[in-house]
């Protein structure tokens, strides 16, 4: 079954309450069956979402998923470990963030998981390129984001804004809104009980399915 365990919650719960390599040590064998069940699910996953965007064909799990240890070097924060678990589902795999709009699966205790999609911070060959579909094609992108579905799952698109228009748009244009964001992301945060469920697999399609127009349009580069 397709299905996040209770025990991979609990897991993830209490490394956050015991963040240190000794316990992570103790505890390996429940970290690796935490992370098979993972990985088995986001698997599934990446085969559903296969059979309605083909692109994707052949991307197996090992190239979606990320280590739990924190790269600690550079930050302020010298926890060692990662208290969620996290699949980014794009062309070519996670080393491609940057390049394509893909989907985001989130597994994190305390109401924290979540099913996301779209650009985060593209950087600025992809954003301008994105920008200028939106000047052009505003009407196009207004659609698949003011989508019923798509409110009712996502509610609003999401992203930092720019305080003033980017550089090269008119600050009267009609779509200097949605042409100040930097980011462009729709993400659906998903309960403790809903992820863990019999249906927590069938919600993550159904958003993926909706998030899907939106990476074509900001993947139309």
């Amino acid at each position: 079954m397709n299905q996040i365990h209770q025990s991979t919650l609990e897991f993830l719960s209490d490394l956050k309450n015991h963040n240190d390599r000794e316990w992570f040590n103790r505890n390996r064998t429940r970290y690796e069956a935490s992370k098979a069940n993972f990985e088995s699910f986001v698997q599934a996953v990446i085969n559903e979402i296969i059979t309605f965007d083909p692109i994707l064909k052949g991307l197996e799990v090992k190239s979606c998923t990320y280590r739990i240890n924190r790269d600690i070097r550079f930050s302020n924060d010298k926890t060692i470990y990662k208290t969620h678990m996290g699949a980014f589902i794009v062309r070519g795999g996670k080393r491609n963030g940057d390049k394509f709009a893909g989907y985001y699966v989130h597994v994190e205790p305390g109401n924290n998981s979540m099913i996301a999609g779209g650009a985060y911070i593209p950087p600025m060959p992809w954003l301008t390129a994105i920008r200028e579909n939106i000047a052009e094609q505003g009407d196009e992108f207004l659609r698949i984001i003011n989508n019923k579905e798509f409110k009712e799952i996502f509610g609003e698109i999401e992203g930092e804004k720019l305080k003033s228009s980017p550089k090269g748009f008119r600050s009267d244009h009609q779509f200097i809104e949605l042409l100040k964001l930097k980011s462009f992301l729709a993400a659906r945060i998903i309960s403790d009980k809903e992820i863990v469920s019999k249906n927590g697999f069938d919600l993550i399609i159904k958003a993926s399915k909706i998030i899907k127009p939106l990476n074509d349009f900001l993947n139309n580069y």
